[in-house]
């Protein structure tokens, strides 16, 4: 996955060779109940680690093929949950037919709507920040219907799509081929419709998925960690003490990533949990990855120099796949809120 991300961060293009591999593993039929000839994992509790530490080892391979990895495993989460029983079998159908899902709820400028027109239904508008915009064959999309909540469709897609690549270019990342896709024309059929008014947002689900990213992104930190530690071996200056100060340093701050993936994706996974601390265990999480991350990019440059800025490094294109990975929104009320919810209670055992 390395090698054609490094290619691909230079030439462009989608990564073809990554997911022919998680299609022949059979990790894009993983995430399918059981009962549908996958292994349950991100949609049984009981294979919640799996996933972890299968997002976690796609991320190390490549940010950008975890980006549309773990929206491949959201999508086919999201229907599993609110999606009727035919709805689901098709979904595995797909799956197993080497269909790519993903999810695209970002709104542009003019917002994605769903109409009743001539009997049925019409979508109007489009979508921004969509990985794969142009290779995704199964979006599941948000659109406003007339009145009340946003509703969830999968909408099929062929080459046939009104979409383009990356927005105007991007500092990482390049390799998850994000774009806008316009849906303005495209009647899906009732069947589309995934469960009810208001189930996107519906919590803790909502919030909870987002541990899913946390295991990608951690991948990102242990290339990095293995990163600094080899090339300072290679170079013969692991054994300075400054070097060993930002080596150590830097296996603290995975670590403290990875004991903190783990505890938000049993909380989020294993039911029983009050919806309030899924919500704030998987916030301080994300922003508990968030840091570690930042601190080890800190030391990878501080370590390595300016050697580590030079494209042909592949440091380099982690680094940036990585920053640009952990913008995701709203991180000081994400904080703010975990921490008034557990100021007066405890983190759940």
């Amino acid at each position: 996955m390395e090698t054609e991300a490094n290619r691909l961060d230079r030439d462009g293009g989608f990564p073809e060779q990554a997911f022919a591999f998680l299609n022949a593993c059979g990790a894009m039929t993983a995430p399918l109940p059981r009962r549908f000839g996958g292994l349950g994992a991100g949609t049984e509790p009981e294979a919640g680690d799996a996933m972890l530490r299968l997002l976690r080892l796609v991320g190390h391979g490549s940010l950008a093929v975890g980006r549309l990895y773990e929206g491949h495993v959201n999508a086919i989460r999201l229907i599993v949950r609110y999606g009727t029983e035919a709805q689901q079998q098709r979904a595995a159908e797909d799956a197993r037919a080497g269909h790519l899902f993903g999810i695209w709820v970002t709104d542009g400028s003019d917002p994605l709507r769903l109409l009743v027109a001539d009997g049925g239904l019409l979508l109007q508008g489009g979508k921004l920040f969509a990985s794969g915009a142009r290779h995704v064959t199964r979006p599941l999309v948000t659109a406003q219907p007339e009145a009340g909540p946003p509703r969830m469709l999968v909408v099929p897609l062929g080459v046939d799509r009104h979409a383009r690549d990356t927005l105007g270019g991007v500092h990482g990342m390049r390799g998850a081929c994000t774009g806008s896709c316009d849906f303005t024309g495209v009647r899906p059929g009732e069947d589309a419709v995934i469960g009810a008014p208001g189930d996107y947002l519906r919590q803790p689900e909502f919030s909870a998925g987002a541990w899913r990213g946390i295991a990608v992104a951690l991948g990102g930190i242990d290339r990095l960690v293995d990163a600094l530690r080899d090339q300072l071996r290679a170079r013969g200056r692991h054994e300075g003490p400054h070097q060993l100060v930002r080596i150590g340093e830097a296996l603290i701050a995975r670590e403290t990533a990875a004991m903190w993936a783990s505890r938000a994706s049993r909380v989020a996974e294993q039911p029983g949990h009050a919806e309030g601390d899924v919500i704030a265990v998987v916030g301080l999480a994300r922003i508990a990855a968030e840091q570690a991350a930042l601190d080890v990019i800190r030391l990878v440059q501080r370590g390595l120099g300016l050697g580590v800025f030079l494209q042909d490094n592949p440091a380099e294109r982690v680094m940036r796949d990585l920053a640009t990975y952990l913008r995701q929104p709203a991180p000081d009320e994400t904080l703010c809120e975990a921490a008034g919810w557990f100021t007066t209670r405890d983190l759940p055992a």
